[in-house]
């Protein structure tokens, strides 16, 4: 998938979400992150991260603070709030019922090899 609209609508957010939850990034590692654990599958454009992590911000689900990166660059990097935890949680909960059930949408569909 290289284009963002391949993504399942709303998979981005979730994707965004997960990525800083562990530790603040830059919008740049944000996407290198997606893409290199998705074994280069996930490709963010900018066009399409950045529209994400303002909605995110104006959500209340994250916030941004300018940092200076290890090369000495200042980028504006983003933390997940308290909300933003919540947030991910109820997320990654709706992509595993999605998940589940388009897996078993699959392999029950007339004509699916089991």
């Amino acid at each position: 998938m290289s284009k963002s609209s391949d993504l399942i609508h709303g998979t981005l957010d979730l994707l965004i979400l997960n990525t800083i939850s562990v530790t603040p990034q830059h919008g740049w590692a944000i996407a290198k992150r997606i893409q290199m654990v998705s074994n280069e599958v996930l490709q963010i454009s900018q066009g399409a991260l950045y529209p994400a992590l303002h909605r995110l911000e104006q959500q209340g689900w994250i916030e941004a603070d300018w940092r200076t990166t290890e090369g000495g660059r200042d980028a504006k990097f983003y933390t997940l709030t308290k909300a933003g935890r919540t947030q991910l949680s109820k997320e990654l909960e709706q992509w595993e019922r999605l998940s589940q059930a388009v897996g078993l949408a699959i392999r029950l569909a007339p004509g699916a090899a089991v």
